[in-house]
């Protein structure tokens, strides 16, 4: 007797977020990135309806980076001290999606660099680069708190992707995504019930559920990966199965955690192999839009997704 597999069908409906503007929609980009729209867990075609792939941004800085290892600034060489020249090598050279900037140069110890100058540089960015722009802070609250607004009205109707904002310290910046056009990033560590709170409580200031993508805080591979895997999976059945709050894309920050495990520095290309195993680990569990660093990591990363949509 054959055996037939049972197909599940789920009643909820992941949010559709788009990242850039067009001219013709009030912004100057040349192409736009949508997210998520998805009705059934990753990768299940046959159980409902995936419309958009994975993407990838890649990491571009202000200033730059003083603690990426060798193996990392040797793919970008000289353009890393020019992060004009930085971006649009990813556009150019490695075919970015999207861009996610990082206002490090912003940080109290990293520079200090005022709201003023952050948005004058957020505002030259976009005229040298012409793909959606993912806008994020420092790290610190309090200065994020004064440049990320200036950034987000330097952007306005570009439709960017602006963040972190998290429980404590959200109020700020949904006020200036919400009157500038943009989404925002939620940020949630590693903790399903604070990820619905925190968007519950965002929404309740105006901004609707569908302009928000969730930060789960991810680990790398042998660095909590396995239990980010397990939040992010939970999140997403509980969306599907008519959650509405929890019903938002994912960003994942692939990158920035692959490269800080040792491991990823112990030999020639190994930071490579850890970036694409943490990348294409998350995809499995729902990653919608994945930042990545090393560009060889990217592009393999690009090809695999490629491979699980070429019959779709």
């Amino acid at each position: 007797m054959a055996t037939q597999l049972v197909l599940e069908k789920w009643p909820g409906l992941i949010s559709t977020v788009t990242l850039g503007a067009k001219k013709e929609e009030g912004g100057s980009r040349a192409t736009t990135v949508k997210i998520g729209g998805e009705n059934t867990l990753p990768l299940l075609f046959n159980e409902g309806n995936i419309p958009n792939k994975p993407a990838i941004a890649f990491e571009v800085w202000d200033i730059p980076p003083e603690d990426w290892p060798e193996e990392l600034t040797k793919a970008y060489g000289k353009v890393l001290n020019d992060p004009f020249a930085w971006a649009d090598k990813c556009v150019n050279e490695y075919k970015a999606q999207a861009l996610c900037l990082r206002m490090q140069g912003t940080h109290p110890d990293f520079g200090d660099k005022g709201a003023q100058e952050a948005a004058k540089f957020v505002s030259a960015l976009l005229k040298k680069v012409n793909v959606p722009l993912v806008i994020t802070g420092s790290g610190d609250d309090a200065k994020d708190n004064l440049i990320l607004p200036a950034c987000s009205e330097a952007a306005k109707g570009e439709r960017c992707l602006i963040g972190s904002a998290v429980q404590d310290n959200y109020k700020t910046l949904v006020a200036s995504v919400l009157a500038d056009g943009h989404s925002i990033i939620a940020e949630s560590p590693i903790d399903i019930n604070i990820a619905k709170q925190l968007n519950i409580l965002i929404s309740d200031m105006g901004l609707s559920l569908e302009r928000i993508v969730i930060n789960p805080t991810i680990g790398a591979l042998g660095y909590g990966l396995e239990y980010a895997y397990s939040i992010m999976e939970r999140a997403r059945l509980a969306a599907l199965s008519g959650d509405k709050t929890l019903a938002s894309p994912f960003i994942c920050f692939a990158g920035q955690e692959a490269w800080r495990a040792k491991e990823a520095k112990a030999a020639p290309d190994q930071g490579i192999i850890w970036e694409v195993i943490t990348a294409t680990s998350l995809i499995q569990s729902g990653a919608d839009l994945l930042v990545m660093r090393h560009p060889a990591a990217a592009v393999k990363v690009a090809k695999y997704i490629d491979s699980l949509f070429i019959n779709k």
